[in-house]
């Protein structure tokens, strides 16, 4: 007899910011939070999307029993124990896929599950300065990261934004340079970021790596970092989260045949 699934948190919405035009905040709390980990800003979480009229109990029974539902990676933007509350950022896209679509709708007292969380994205926190590229998907965990930082860190953040409108404000250390580059169609390959960290001065020491965002601008990036500059891959956070033309799942997939 196969053993059940392990059941995920219920959470509901308390309330919801939109921080930028492309970019909104969603607010979590409910007695599923309860115990969730502490100091876990800038980890990924799985949002379980409930589909149709279907109550929590009847939602964590289908998952227990095997359902697979549909299920999107997020990260953890802010946890706020002492209040129950857990913020998670969604890029807003025009064609959103499920999870963006369900957040724009979300009123107080909606419900997603949660599984999670996960490992943080940048661990290696003494190095000599630090490098972070992200487009607005992966934004949130940078900014989680940049939070993370020794206040006297220095180094360079490139964050590739939809619109002028799109950048917000982040409690980076003030040794930080975050630069805003504006690529209006995400559906369109971008050559910014890749073009703009190949031109940049590379500064003394060692350095600790971020980049996610975009298959293609990742892909280019490892090259970049691994090849060319000699980078190891030690101590480096380098991830594709999504891919022009897919939906994550068909993306999880292709990444997971490349790596076998």
């Amino acid at each position: 007899m196969m053993s059940k699934r392990k059941p995920p948190r219920i959470l509901t919405v308390v309330r919801k910011e939109q921080l930028t035009p492309h970019m909104l905040r969603v607010t979590f709390g409910g007695i599923g939070l309860h115990g969730f980990p502490e100091n876990q800003e800038g980890a990924h979480v799985k949002v379980l999307i409930p589909q149709g009229d279907i109550d929590p109990a009847e939602f964590v029974a289908e998952v227990e029993g095997g359902q697979r539902p549909v299920m999107r990676t997020y990260t953890v933007r802010h946890h706020r124990a002492d209040e129950n509350e857990l913020d998670i950022d969604f890029a807003i896209h025009g064609d959103g896929g499920p999870a963006s679509n369900w957040a724009l709708a979300a009123l107080p007292g909606d419900y997603i599950g949660l599984f999670g969380p996960g490992p943080k994205k940048m661990t290696y926190l003494d190095a000599d300065w630090f490098l972070l590229a992200a487009d607005m998907t992966a934004i949130p965990a940078a900014a989680a990261a940049l939070e993370e930082l020794p206040k006297d860190a220095v180094g360079t953040a490139v964050f590739e934004i939809t619109s002028e409108d799109d950048r917000q404000k982040i409690d980076a250390p003030v040794g930080i340079d975050i630069h805003w580059l504006v690529h209006e169609n995400p559906k369109q390959r971008s050559y910014q970021q890749s073009d703009f960290i190949r031109k940049m001065r590379w500064r003394p020491g060692y350095p600790s790596i971020f980049v996610a965002g975009e298959s293609g601008v990742v892909k280019e990036l490892r090259t970049h970092l691994y090849q060319e500059r000699g980078i190891p891959k030690e101590d480096t956070y380098v991830s594709a989260y999504w891919k022009i033309g897919l939906e994550e799942d068909a993306h999880q997939i292709q990444k997971r045949m490349a790596a076998a």
